[in-house]
């Protein structure tokens, strides 16, 4: 089984550590490695590296050499534009032998932490088994919820299908992208829904094939790609026509138009490091502050701050409050709403104040 890991993303959520030039997959964020790092890292112990690939875009190439230096420079998949996760994906079909397009595929971000790593390989065998079986479903990890997240997407568990290697696997019966907190809090206590992980198992065919169906303009120029691709002005046409590619999701697009989807509940301590309050959840429990950097705290409760060792950050009589520090950049704002930074970014954009993105 080959794997896809998709680095192209830009991180908003966690500005201003995370930039256009250097976004989060590129940060060390939890240990001394980056996101990157530490997804290859867990994916080593049943993957070659000849069976890894890194979806990114053009600007991040030298980035990705420099953390995976064993890494094939073939396995490194550049976009020339920024078009979704289902142009990247077909990007990298392009690339693939006749042959790989009947075998099971992983697909995964680079920028989530999991901490059970152990579980988490026995889930993408389990996985892989299953989709061998059987190559017409689309397989989804669902990780078991522990709070009332309202920032991500959820799966519901329909009929059981099977088990395998310790593992049940049901039919998915619903999506729900980011509920309300009520219904969240709905969902923890049916315990029928799950995180939706956003990494997938499924045979490149299938996908192909409802790429045809559904977004029929993006299979058209994924056929002209593949066919012109290792002939003259190939770097230029792929600028043209990936350019054009439909901005779309593999979720909205395929995923939720079609019935024969499988969720493989896990518990592996995922978390999807999207944003300021999700990050210190990492870091640290519910009520604790996390500090990194240089700081002195008077009455300062429950606070995350992240910042460099040569500038002092002193706090007095706040709490639920992230403090981030860059070297030109001070952020603060309530733990609650770290999910609006982004709005900071597209502000920032609307005003032309590039130098801060």
């Amino acid at each position: 089984m080959k794997v896809l890991v998709l680095a192209g993303g830009r991180g908003s959520r966690l500005w201003p550590i995370s930039t256009k030039y250097k976004p989060k997959q590129f940060q060390k964020l939890i240990s001394k490695k980056t996101m990157l790092q530490e997804t290859v890292d867990r994916l080593r112990p049943i993957f070659s590296v000849e069976d890894i690939y890194i979806s990114t875009n053009e600007e991040y190439f030298k980035e990705v050499r420099k953390e995976l230096p064993d890494l094939p420079k073939k396995n490194i998949i550049l976009e020339p534009s920024h078009r979704e996760r289902l142009a990247a994906i077909l990007l990298f079909f392009a690339y693939l032998e006749k042959n790989d397009c009947s075998s099971p595929i992983l697909i995964l971000p680079s920028d989530h932490l999991i901490k059970e790593e152990n579980k988490f390989r026995q889930a993408i065998l389990t996985g892989e088994k299953f989709i061998k079986r059987n190559p017409d479903y689309m397989l989804l990890l669902g990780e078991k919820p522990t709070f009332p997240d309202t920032g991500l997407g959820y799966i519901k568990r329909g009929k059981k299908l099977k088990n395998g290697n310790g593992f049940n696997l049901y039919q998915i019966s619903l999506f729900k992208e980011k509920p309300n907190l009520k219904t969240a809090k709905d969902f923890l206590k049916t315990k029928n829904y799950f995180w939706n992980t956003a990494i997938y198992i499924f045979t490149p065919s299938l996908i192909k094939n409802l790429t045809k169906e559904f977004v029929p303009d993006n299979y058209g120029r994924f056929k002209k790609i593949k066919e012109r691709l290792g002939k003259n002005n190939f770097k230029k046409f792929l600028e043209e026509e990936y350019s054009k590619m439909d901005k779309v999701s593999l979720e909205y697009s395929i995923i939720e138009n079609y019935k024969k989807n499988a969720v493989l509940p896990v518990s592996i301590g995922w978390s999807d490091v999207g944003s300021w309050a999700v990050l210190k959840k990492c870091l640290a429990s519910p009520d604790e502050s996390f500090i990194k950097g240089n700081h002195i705290g008077i009455n300062s409760k429950n606070i995350m701050v992240y910042g460099p060792e040569d500038k002092l950050v002193a706090t007095v009589g706040i709490k639920n409050l992230i403090v981030a520090i860059t070297d030109d950049i001070v952020l603060i704002c309530h733990k609650d709403g770290s999910q609006r930074v982004k709005e900071v970014i597209e502000k920032l954009e609307k005003d032309k104040n590039f130098k801060y993105i």
